[in-house]
């Protein structure tokens, strides 16, 4: 699992019946301190997260496991909202 943080969203009119009733989400993955770490990637939400908020998602082939269709084409999913990261002597 990875640290994120929702920065957009995407509309898309038609995309396969795998996905429907799912957001996309672009989120930049984060690190433990929520600075950036890396470009900006799209997940799926299975969650109803929102912009702004800090989320945990998952990548390759177990992004599929939250989905109803086991098999969606899919490479990261949105699987957490963080509510707070509490870190010790970092």
């Amino acid at each position: 699992m990875f640290f994120g943080k929702v920065i957009g969203t995407i509309w898309a009119t038609r995309k396969i019946p795998a996905l429907n009733n799912l957001k996309l989400q672009i989120i930049q993955p984060v690190d433990s301190r929520r600075l950036p770490n890396g470009a900006p990637i799209i997940a799926v939400d299975t969650v109803g997260a929102g912009v702004g908020e800090t989320i945990c998602y998952i990548t390759s082939r177990e992004a599929s496991i939250p989905l109803p269709e086991p098999f969606a084409p899919v490479d990261a999913a949105i699987v957490g909202i963080i509510d707070r990261i509490d870190l010790e002597n970092f």
